[in-house]
């Protein structure tokens, strides 16, 4: 009997440890499981439903609008995916859009460019190519009567600019005349060396405001005018560019950080095949005035980033 209890005894806990070691088993599995899978879903970038492409307003916001309809529709076929083009209210809008996912691919000019990578890890893939170069220059225009013949006439005078997150109306030309009349700050320039400025939302609407009355300069991309003849006709020979800033790196196509590796390069070689074809070159050109789209990397916007590093802190974006 004696026999019977021991025996009954070792058969009880050899079953109690077989569950128990059956349960850690399990445990370790599902926890092993777990891991495998969120490494698996980190290392898998996004793929939208719908993909956005952001616009910063150059010119008249509905004009642009219309203008790269066909070109999200083209992208969409190509990408096999729903595209759709937003233009955006100026340029800090379009890098909070693609910090927050909301906007995908940004068109979006060097210093927009210089926010977005530092604020939220946009990554440039593309750049313009106008006039068969890589970089531009802004340009500063008066009426052509004003007498304004040098940046030193400026002074005491209405300066009008597209937006403070704009490279070529913006970052640039105050960089130069902080330089140029040490100037320590851009509010300082603002408010020391002008009598006034006009944040205009376009670099066309700060040329009209030049042949208006409304202000005295306009700090563009070169050459606004050319945007104007159709409405002004007598443009050219009504404002006049007294100067011009040194080399800025072309606008970008840049994308969000979580969008999918392989999808990107589809992106990228799509965009780089429209060089191939002149219908969407042509689409590019009226857009922002692009000839040809190029291969680009960050490291190409340094000097914009260096320049922005100077006054960060003295502009609102």
């Amino acid at each position: 009997m004696k026999k019977l209890y021991s025996l009954l005894l070792v058969l009880a806990l050899a079953i109690v440890l077989a569950a128990c070691g059956g349960s850690d088993d399990s445990d370790s599995g599902e926890e092993s499981s777990n891991s495998n899978g969120d490494d698996s879903a980190s290392s898998e970038g996004m793929i939208p439903d719908t993909l956005v492409m952001g616009f910063v307003p150059s010119q008249d916001s509905d004009t642009i609008a219309n203008t790269v309809e066909p070109l999200a529709d083209r992208l969409g076929e190509e990408l096999g995916i729903e595209v759709q083009g937003e233009v955006m209210t100026n340029y800090n809008a379009l890098v909070e859009a693609m910090g927050a996912n909301q906007v995908h691919i940004g068109f979006i000019p060097a210093f927009g460019y210089v926010l977005a990578n530092e604020q939220y890890d946009v990554e440039v893939i593309l750049k313009s190519i106008r006039y068969g170069s890589g970089t531009y220059k802004a340009q500063y225009v008066v009426h052509t009567d004003s007498g304004i013949e040098s940046l030193e006439d400026l002074e005491g005078k209405i300066w009008a600019y597209a937006d403070q997150g704009s490279t070529s109306g913006y970052l640039f030309p105050a960089n130069q005349l902080m330089e140029e009349f040490d100037y320590d700050t851009a509010t300082e320039l603002e408010s020391d060396f002008f009598s006034a400025t006009v944040q205009s939302g376009g670099h066309d609407n700060a040329a009209i405001a030049v042949l208006e009355g409304d202000a005295d300069v306009a700090t563009t991309f070169d050459d606004v005018r050319t945007e104007l003849e159709e409405e002004y006709p007598t443009v050219m020979e009504d404002l006049t560019i007294i100067d011009y800033t040194d080399e800025i790196p072309n606008d970008t196509i840049s994308v969000t950080k979580d969008l999918d590796a392989e999808f990107v390069q589809k992106i990228k070689d799509t965009f780089l095949s429209f060089n191939d074809d002149p219908e969407m070159i042509e689409i590019m050109n009226e857009v922002y005035n692009w000839d040809e789209i190029d291969e680009a990397t960050d490291e190409e916007y340094q000097v914009v980033k260096d320049t922005y590093q100077k006054f960060k802190d003295n502009i609102e974006l």
